[in-house]
């Protein structure tokens, strides 16, 4: 087992693992036996006239992300059921889920090309990253269907479907039991 050593030396009071640090300013970590994967896609080839529109619906645990791509400049307009209108950084405030959702358009190289118009509703904050970034992906699916092998490799296609188990009767939760009583 590899472990490091865990000191903070004196005078470095910034937390080492932060999940809201700058995305950019991330270290590069090679994992052994793990292949790196090229950032951009090059044959990706999606028409992106004026009145192109690409729907597909995005789902993870009880979230559900109604999602169009169009073309634009790479805007993502977000709209909840309590939140309103608003964009991806008011919308989701975290780094890493920023980073989630942005994947799929990374990784084909449309980032910059194309808007993002989502509905979401049902679920927590990190379900509903899970669910734009599967609707994002299905969209670009159906724009390029040359793209699932590379979309699946990287499981952005996978619907993540582990979700609360539900309540059993004479128990307190799903699997908790009551407390025995000897006597």
């Amino acid at each position: 087992m590899d472990l490091e050593v865990d000191i903070v030396r004196e005078g470095d009071d910034r937390p080492r693992y932060s999940e809201d640090e700058d995305p950019d300013a991330e270290e590069e970590t090679e994992v052994e036996g793990e292949e790196e994967l090229p950032q951009t896609i090059a044959d990706a080839s999606i028409d992106l006239a004026a009145g192109a529109r690409y729907r597909a619906t995005g789902k993870r645990k009880t979230a559900v992300a109604r999602v169009t791509l169009k073309p634009g400049t790479g805007q993502y307009l977000i709209t909840g059921v309590a939140k309103g209108e608003k964009s991806l950084e008011e919308f989701f405030p975290r780094h890493t889920l920023q980073r989630t959702i942005r994947q799929p358009l990374e990784t084909v190289g449309y980032e910059d090309r194309m808007d993002v118009v989502a509905t979401m509703h049902g679920g927590g904050v990190s379900a509903q990253a899970g669910a734009l970034r599967h609707g994002i992906s299905k969209a670009l699916l159906e724009a390029d269907p040359n793209l699932r092998s590379e979309l699946k490799r990287r499981g952005f296609l996978t619907r993540d479907a582990r979700v609360k188990e539900r309540k059993k009767a004479g128990l307190k939760k799903a699997r908790k039991r009551p407390q025995f009583s000897k006597r």
